[in-house]
């Protein structure tokens, strides 16, 4: 079992800047991908970034390529996403994901991840 718990989350301007961070614990001796999903009020949840366990090969959604990166500190379990020029439409509930398996076929699936944390909520305000 992995646990995650997300951190970070807050109110910011139209153009800010925020850094989540996703701790995980348990065990994490094991290699795993993980990656971000964002969920907004009344929507489906959404594929954000996806970082394998090297962190060699990452993966972003359009709506999000080139605002954010997703990076990871293996030494301290911890994964994070940095985001830039965020938008009003970045607003929702952030959450990360990791999968008992170090890279995946299919980044952008969330039946691909094992164990979500609790999320953290990003309101942009415009």
């Amino acid at each position: 079992q992995v646990q995650l718990v997300e951190s970070g989350g807050g109110l910011v301007q139209a153009g800010g800047s925020l850094r989540l961070s996703c701790a995980a614990s348990g065990r994490t001796y094991s290699p795993y991908a993980m990656a971000w999903f964002r969920q907004a009020p009344g929507k489906e949840r959404e594929f954000v970034a996806f970082i394998n366990w090297s962190g060699s090969n990452t993966y972003y959604s359009d709506s999000v390529k080139g605002r954010f990166t997703i990076s990871r500190d293996n030494a301290k379990n911890t994964v994070y996403l940095q985001m830039n020029s965020l938008k009003p439409e970045d607003t929702a509930v952030y959450y990360c994901a990791a999968s008992r398996y170090s890279s995946i076929a299919y980044p952008h699936q969330a039946n691909q991840y094992d164990y979500w944390g609790q999320g953290t909520q990003v309101t942009v305000s415009s």
